[in-house]
């Protein structure tokens, strides 16, 4: 049987994770405000993915990298370079690029709604289970920069006078942007509500 902090009567600090009594107002450790569920957390999480959904259709239709050369501007988006290198035979990059570009951001702005969702009206899939994926986006989270990173690294290497050179497009900002959204909208989850659908869970088991 599962129990739950708020069912044996406590709260825990979600800056320092101590816990203490129901009804402590302030952690002594850090100074949070303790509080056992913030069920306001869902419309903060819905605020930021939208901003991210907003921020990522931009990040995919314009130009990531702008490349420079004597005779012509060359302008890539992260699917059309994806498909670029594939043309010339770097299939693992091309994959690379467009599982952490496209294929990754798509799930995280699908498991957040989907976290969100069931927190307001149940889900099939079982609480630890949905815990775990609210886990795997948070961890997901840190790395979700690469792509700014390599055109941030491309641009100050690649600077060679007026022969050649390498800038950031639109889309990086888009992309930078939209990653930090998404981010905030999984910060701005309180997991524990995912809990709080046990009772429920046991109820349609029991039917």
């Amino acid at each position: 049987m599962t129990v739950t902090a708020k069912d044996l009567g406590l709260v825990g600090c979600r800056t320092c994770e101590k816990v203490y009594p129901m009804g402590t107002k302030r952690c002594a450790r850090c100074g949070e405000k303790l509080i056992s569920r913030d069920h306001r957390s869902l419309h903060k999480v819905w605020a930021w993915w939208i901003a991210g959904i907003l921020a990522y259709i931009p990040a995919n239709i314009y130009p990531m990298l702008i490349t420079t050369t004597l005779f012509r501007d060359v302008e890539s988006t992260i699917i059309g370079g994806a498909v670029e290198l594939a043309s010339y035979g770097a299939w693992g990059v091309a994959i690379v690029i467009l599982v952490a570009s496209v294929l990754i951001p798509a799930l995280k702005f699908f498991a957040i709604a989907y976290l969100a969702l069931s927190v307001s009206y149940g889900a099939s899939m079982s609480a630890p289970h949905r815990h775990v994926i609210y886990e795997v986006v948070e961890f997901i989270g840190r790395w979700s920069m690469i792509d700014v990173f390599v055109v941030a690294i491309l641009s100050s290497l690649v600077q060679v006078s007026v022969v050649a050179s390498i800038n950031p497009g639109m889309a990086a900002l888009a992309f930078a942007l939209s990653v930090i959204f998404t981010m905030m909208a999984a910060r701005s989850f309180d997991s524990r509500l995912i809990w709080d659908t046990l009772p429920k869970e046991k109820d349609a088991l029991a039917q």
